[in-house]
Parts: C-alpha cells; sequence; structure tokens
C-alpha cells in the first residue's frame, strides 16, 4: 500500500490494493472527510474478496484515520461559514479578506461585500502568513509541484513561492500546506471575475473595509484625469519619433564614424610618408656636407634634388588631406554629439511616455516603518520576460519621514474604491491595530514631489499600504507589494522556498519602454531553479 500526502491545496490520499494475483492496483482516493464512510462501506467486500491482506489494508487505513481525527480534534473549530452572496448585482471585486480565525474569505467591490465562502488555511507549522498580497498569476487548471501534483483549480497566485487561493476540499479546519483553499465552486465564480493585482489580506482575525477619509489620501484632479489619456498619447508620439531620430543619427554616427576612421588612417600614412621624405632629405644634405669630390658633389646634390622634390610632394599632400579631412572630422564629431542628444532624448521621452501610461493605471503605496521608505508600484500589463505573470513598474522608491518611528504603526490598507465627486471614495482595512488607521496617517509625511507625481490623476483600485514590516523578499518585479505580519505564525511561508533571494532597484534592467525593474542579485544558495526563480507549487 502507498500512501501520498496531504497537498497544500488539496487531500490526495491515494491507497493502492493489491491482489495476490491481479496486479493492476486499484485506487481510492479519499478525502479527510470520506475515511470512515469508504472504509465501513467497503470493509465487508474488500475481506471478502481479498481475505487476509484485506485486514492489513484496513488496518493502515484505521491508523491512517484515527490520525486525521487527532489532528482535526487539535483544530480550533467554530461555526462554519457559509457560502453568501450579495442581494444586488455584483461589480468587479476589488480586494479579498481572508480571516484565519473564522477560516472565511470575503469578497469586496466598490460597494461592499459581494460573495463569502468558508475556506481552509493552513495547519499548524504549515501556517498561511497573514499579511498584504495580490493576485499575481491565475490558473484554471493547476497541478502542484511540490504535493504529489495535487490538483488545483482555479488558482490564483500569490507569492512566487507557492502561495494561492485555490479551489479544493473543506474539512472545516485548517489543513492546508498554507494555501487557502476555496470550495471547488466558488473558486470556479470568482476565478473569472478577478484580474492581476487584485489585492488579497489574510487577517488574523476578523477584518472589513470600512468608509475612510483623511488629508494624506490622494486628491486628484479632475481635469488632469481628463487629459491624462491624450496627454499620453502625444508623448507616446513624441517618444516613437524620439526613437526614430536617435536610430537616424545613430545610423548618421557610424556612417561618419567609419568615413573619419578611414580619413585618419590615411593621414596616418601620409604623415608616415612625409617623415621618410624629410628623413631622406636630412641625410641628403649630411651626405653633401661631407662631399670631397668633384664627382661626389654632383651625385650628392642630385640626391638632395630627388629627396627636396619627395619632401615637397609629401607635404602638399598630407596639407591636402588634412584640410580635406578636416571638415569630414568636424562632421564626424557633430554627428557622434547629435547620436549623444538623440540618445538622451529618446531616454526622456520614453521616461515620460511610460509616466504618462502609467497615469492611467490605479497606483499602489506602500510605507514600511522599519525601513523608513516609500515604494510605489503600477501594473505595466507587459508578460514577465521569464515567463509567468505580468511586469510590474517599481522605478519610485524614496525616504519618507513617520513621526516616532520607534514606536510600532500597525498595518492598515487605504483603498480608493471608487470616484466621488471630484476626488475618491476610501476605505481603510487593519489587520494589525497598533495604531488606528487615522493615528497611522497622521504619523507620515509624504514627499509632496510623489504626490504631485502620482497624485493628481489617482483613480479607483489605487491603495496605500503602511505596515511596520519590510517588503518581503517575495516582492520582485513580477509581484504588487507583499507584506508579511512578523508577530503571527508563518510556517507554510517559511517552509517553502524562497522565489528569488534578493531583489534590487535596477536601471540596467530595462526593456525598450524604458521601465526599471527588481532583478535578482543571484541565488545564495545551491538549489536548482526555474527561470526566475519561480517555483510552481
Amino acid at each position: 500500500m502507498a500512501v501520498y500526502g496531504v497537498g497544500c491545496g488539496l487531500s490526495r490520499h491515494r491507497f493502492f490494493l493489491h491482489h495476490p494475483i491481479d496486479t493492476t492496483p486499484t485506487r481510492f482516493p479519499l478525502g479527510h472527510g470520506m475515511m470512515n464512510r469508504f472504509t465501513t462501506a467497503q470493509s465487508t467486500v474488500i475481506m471478502r474478496r481479498w481475505g487476509p491482506a484485506a485486514i492489513v489494508t484496513l488496518a493502515a487505513m484505521a491508523a491512517l484515520t484515527a490520525l486525521t481525527a487527532d489532528v482535526a480534534a487539535g483544530q480550533p473549530r467554530s461555526a462554519q461559514a457559509k457560502e453568501a452572496t450579495a442581494p444586488r448585482e455584483a461589480g468587479e471585486p476589488i480586494m479579498a479578506i481572508v480571516s484565519i480565525k473564522t477560516q472565511q474569505v470575503t469578497f469586496y467591490d466598490a460597494v461592499g461585500w459581494i460573495f463569502r465562502a468558508p475556506v481552509s488555511t493552513g495547519v499548524k507549522e504549515r501556517e498561511t502568513p497573514a499579511g498584504v498580497f495580490a493576485v499575481v498569476e491565475k490558473d484554471k487548471d493547476h497541478h502542484s509541484s511540490m504535493y504529489d501534483d495535487a490538483w488545483m483549480p482555479h488558482m490564483q497566485r500569490i507569492t512566487w513561492n507557492g502561495l494561492a487561493l485555490h479551489g479544493g476540499p473543506l474539512p472545516g479546519y485548517a489543513a492546508s500546506h498554507g494555501c487557502v483553499r476555496m470550495p471547488f465552486g466558488f473558486a470556479e465564480k470568482l476565478f473569472n471575475r478577478t484580474r492581476i493585482g487584485m489585492r488579497v489580506i489574510i487577517s488574523p482575525n476578523d477584518a472589513a473595509p470600512v468608509e475612510f477619509s483623511h488629508p494624506a489620501l490622494f486628491t486628484p484632479n479632475a481635469e488632469a484625469i481628463a487629459a491624462a489619456p491624450v496627454h499620453a498619447e502625444t508623448l507616446a508620439r513624441e517618444a516613437a519619433e524620439a526613437a526614430k531620430a536617435a536610430a537616424e543619427t545613430k545610423i548618421t554616427a557610424a556612417t561618419a564614424a567609419r568615413e573619419t576612421a578611414s580619413l585618419t588612417s590615411a593621414l596616418r600614412k601620409l604623415e608616415f610618408l612625409k617623415r621618410s621624405a624629410d628623413a631622406e632629405f636630412a641625410s641628403a644634405e649630411k651626405a653633401l656636407a661631407a662631399t670631397k669630390t668633384d664627382q661626389a658633389r654632383v651625385l650628392a646634390e642630385d640626391r638632395k634634388q630627388k629627396a627636396t622634390a619627395k619632401a615637397t610632394e609629401a607635404m602638399t599632400r598630407l596639407d591636402t588631406a588634412k584640410a580635406d579631412a578636416k571638415s569630414k572630422l568636424e562632421a564626424g564629431a557633430a554627428a557622434k554629439d547629435a547620436a549623444k542628444a538623440a540618445e538622451t532624448k529618446k531616454a526622456a521621452s520614453a521616461k515620460a511616455a511610460n509616466e504618462a501610461k502609467l497615469a492611467l493605471e490605479p497606483v499602489s503605496i506602500y510605507i514600511s516603518r522599519a525601513t523608513q521608505r516609500l515604494y510605489v508600484r503600477r501594473n505595466t500589463h507587459k508578460p514577465a520576460p521569464d515567463g509567468g505573470g505580468e511586469v510590474f513598474d517599481a522605478t519610485i522608491q524614496v525616504p519618507v519621514t513617520i513621526r516616532s518611528p520607534e514606536k510600532r504603526i500597525g498595518t492598515h490598507v487605504f483603498t480608493a474604491v471608487a470616484r466621488k465627486d471630484s476626488g475618491l471614495r476610501w476605505t481603510a482595512v487593519t489587520i494589525d491595530g497598533a495604531d488606528g488607521a487615522k493615528d497611522a496617517l497622521d504619523r507620515i509625511t509624504i514627499p509632496q514631489d510623489v504626490l504631485d507625481r502620482i497624485g493628481l490623476t489617482a483613480l479607483p483600485r489605487s491603495s496605500i499600504v503602511v505596515s511596520d514590516e519590510p517588503l518581503s523578499a517575495e516582492t520582485n518585479y513580477r509581484t504588487e507589494f507583499v507584506a508579511v505580519l512578523s508577530n503571527q505564525p508563518q510556517g507554510g511561508f517559511i517552509t517553502r522556498e524562497p522565489s528569488t533571494e534578493a531583489f534590487v532597484a535596477s536601471d540596467n534592467f530595462r526593456n525598450d519602454d524604458g521601465f526599471g525593474f527588481f532583478f535578482q542579485r543571484g541565488p545564495q544558495t545551491g538549489n536548482a531553479r526555474r527561470p526566475g526563480g519561480q517555483n510552481y507549487h
């Protein structure tokens, strides 16, 4: 009999019962809630068919059933949540909040909750980490590479080291290896409603968004928002023209460089010939001065005349070549300078165009008390170059002032859920309340240049996350912000191999659009990794 372990998102117990004669294995897939029923219904048939062999098999099954019961008994049980749908038409989900305490997930749109269902989070030492995440990849028919090819349908990944929301069996208590299992039908229903970047909040306790307002939140400008699409189109056109001009000047500069190299080579050759002619003339003069007979003098004078003519010709050719080359060399230098200026303009135009394009996207800010820094992320909707997920722009990262930085501030998520008059309507979710949401924002001074740069065109779905925590190492160029509460169990997070060792901001890793990304410095371990360091679980 072979027993396969419980997967992160799906219990996969497979029993292979072999008849002494029939060597074809018979498989009985069992879930946590089916063991006793299976044993009761099948024991008589099995013993009649296989005799003593069945007793050994059933004994092992009974032991596993008892073990499962013991695990279940150790889980805190409460009244299990039920699936529910709001009595109104659901809008697009803006966030999902998972309560570890009540084993429930609730999805919210701009108005309020829309869907609610029970879940099963991680068991002890494999706990689902509490924190702030976002959907980074979706796979309708995902299978785990960690847990016996376990089926994880309608998977919505929230970290690249294997944490996700997906369909799975719900025994009524925490039972996964770190993922959040949802009812199969519920996971299917939500799969096509969500998008990459949707906020996922995993809270130790019950949490829900509440209406919120504060002067520190973005105050967009209606005129700037209205003008943003045209502005982005104009700058994109200018960037394309700058790129075309840069390409043309680069060709011109390359042609001029080749001609300059040819001229330089010719001048060096002429200078060598002139030096040789001058040396020959000097030698002829010296020979003439040393003559002692008339015959020798005649020969020396003839040699001197020829050397003089040769030197004169060499000097004339060199002067003419220098005069001709001067304008071409100057033109070559000018072409080189023009190409350099065109590349600078191209980069600046691309950057401006990208900023204008990103202004059409919701913006997310993360403020960390641990690092005293402010980070900005926006989804470019470009596929990641190494496969899996989409690229998030992370070019803005600046210091931030936090009053009383030694004092805890908590973890709060502020989300712009809809337009309101000329501004935005905000909600707040607190999952670690060292400070209240208002007190937390009162302690922070966001740099004005950052507000001017991104606040004027802030859109619904924009957010500000304030936390004591630094960004998790799982935050990279293919994720929105990932932050884990350090004061909560993280077994299901820690036991997974990190998707990368370290990510640093870099201006060297850019595509043609000028986006600056995070890149991996390089693994510190000898473990083999898939491209981009991702592990598919």
